[in-house]
């Protein structure tokens, strides 16, 4: 709070999933196995078809206002793939030093960044050269009817262990701030406060809480819904890397470091600064503008 307000305190409460090392492991493993199969099999389509689809000029469009959405919503997505300042500083806390835990990130982080990029723009450029303008957004369906479908099978399972998991662990402080609030406004309540074990035949007794069990699984359940209700792959992961980017990698990283250094206002560091923060989040609007826009032309049509 001596940092920050209370609206950048409550924004700060974005959820992350670091907590669970071996989920993280688990997750960041078969993050790099799906990828890997994706553009692989790109490469392998690209060959066997003895030629390359698509064109230098990307995806073709009806005007050049349509071409703009689609370059925003390319954007989003793009932006979606790097909040790892969620993560950053909570690793960081991890670490022994010498050498100093600082110059480790930066090292970890450079690394990190490569290998993401790598595997970003391989999957992008060898999916699109494999199916041209009808690259599908999840680019594992479009090889749902190839030879190698047990491999696509296989890189669907990686999917669901990696994805399953992160939204476990990615709700888990939602979950906190809810129950706790319960439990501070209803402290003598039972169905908010009491447990009781459940055993079931040959498995260790399993706490339970009412509370908990009950707001779960409508969350889960509420979620669920939603996604069905916007089955739109590239457009929704759009509109999260708008919502997450620019706070969690712009702006709380540029208002820490201005409140923990003193940088006076108006000096070249303290205006470098705040214009960058200023156009992130225009960035950020912009792709959320045209993540939403998209949302709603794939659903009229």
């Amino acid at each position: 709070m001596l940092i920050f307000g209370a609206i950048q305190v409550v924004l700060s409460q974005i959820p992350n999933f670091h907590n669970i090392e071996w989920l993280s492991v688990a997750a960041a493993i078969m993050s790099f196995a799906y990828s890997f199969i994706g553009m692989a099999l790109s490469i392998v389509q690209i060959k066997e078809k003895g030629y390359a689809e698509g064109s230098i000029e990307g995806i073709s469009s009806r005007n050049g206002t349509e071409k703009f959405w689609l370059v925003v919503q390319a954007l989003g997505d793009i932006s979606y793939s790097y909040p790892f300042s969620t993560i950053l500083l909570e690793i960081q806390d991890t670490l022994k030093s010498p050498p100093p835990e600082n110059q480790t990130m930066k090292k970890a982080s450079l690394i990190s960044v490569v290998i993401t990029t790598f595997f970003y723009l391989g999957c992008g450029g060898a999916g699109y050269a494999a199916f041209g303008n009808d690259t599908p957004g999840n680019l594992l369906t479009g090889f749902g009817s190839s030879k190698y479908y047990w491999i696509v099978d296989f890189a669907n399972a990686c999917i669901v262990v990696h994805l399953v998991g992160a939204y476990q662990v990615y709700s888990q402080p939602l979950f906190a701030t809810v129950e706790n609030c319960f439990r501070f406004r209803f402290p003598d309540s039972e169905f908010v406060n009491q447990s009781y074990f459940l055993k079931l035949p040959m498995l260790p007794a399993i706490e339970l809480n009412s509370l908990r069990l009950c707001f779960r699984t409508v969350y889960v359940a509420s979620t669920t819904v939603i996604a069905l209700m916007f089955p739109y792959f590239n457009q929704i992961l759009g509109v999260l890397g708008s919502l997450i980017f620019w706070p969690l990698t712009i702006y709380f990283p540029v208002e820490m470091y201005l409140g923990l250094s003193n940088t006076e206002a108006w000096t070249a560091k303290w205006i470098m600064l705040r214009s960058l923060s200023m156009l992130g989040f225009v960035f950020a609007l912009f792709t959320l503008i045209g993540s939403i826009q998209g949302i709603v032309t794939q659903k009229l049509s």
